[in-house]
């Protein structure tokens, strides 16, 4: 099973990647967020610490989730990832498809604003170009975030997802970004689908403010 959404008529996955590694701890316990906690299943794997996105999740969901960009893993969508943040676009961006013992889906800039009409949330990406696939070995285990796309392995553009279990359907077909490294507990609380295909119906959770700590 992969995430899906519709997207201008086509079928959109998202996939979140986490690093396999038993590479030891050595990199990641260097962030004081990361000793406090790791995701369960997100083994540390080596890359060149990146920046912090910080979320503040409202709604049924309430507090903060942390997660920890991987620039080596995928340094396009990282940078994109972080120039949607600064410019305040995730904000009030609601959690559109939930699916539960799967992934959380969110990050439609054009048409998953809070308080707007959300009949299209999920087919919308943002004003930026789309992304070239940023593939890798790293698997999708509970945590890992990783880019929605289209059939088109190069469509990746705003939309984003947080495994809540592992997935290995996905590995090596979507681009990994980032792992969860503080507030799973509050990924775990964000209100599930309950529409087609998961779709959140009613009010969904949404991120309220996303920063980035450098």
């Amino acid at each position: 099973m992969s995430p899906m959404a519709k997207r201008n008529g086509i079928i959109i996955g998202g996939l979140m990647v986490l690093g396999l590694g038993i590479l030891g701890l050595s990199l990641w316990s260097q962030n004081p967020m990361a000793r406090a906690e790791i995701a369960k299943d997100a083994a540390p794997f080596k890359d060149t610490p990146g920046p912090n996105l910080v979320i503040q999740i409202d709604g049924k969901a309430h507090g903060t989730v942390v997660i920890d960009l991987l620039p080596k893993v995928a340094p396009k969508t990282v940078a994109q990832i972080v120039t949607l943040a600064k410019m305040g676009a995730y904000d009030g961006v609601v959690f559109h498809r939930v699916i539960d013992g799967f992934m959380a889906q969110t990050g439609d800039v054009k048409y998953g604003k809070k308080g707007g009409d959300l009949s299209q949330a999920g087919l919308g990406g943002s004003d930026l170009p789309d992304l070239p696939a940023e593939f890798s070995n790293v698997p999708f285990v509970r945590g890992i975030v990783g880019m929605a796309r289209a059939s088109d392995p190069n469509s990746g553009n705003s939309q984003f997802f947080i495994m809540f279990q592992p997935n290995a359907d996905l590995n090596g077909k979507y681009t990994v970004f980032g792992r969860v490294i503080s507030g799973m507990d509050v990924v775990d609380a964000i209100k599930r689908g309950d529409g087609d295909n998961g779709t959140v119906t009613g009010a969904p959770d949404y991120m309220a403010k996303v920063t980035v700590q450098e």
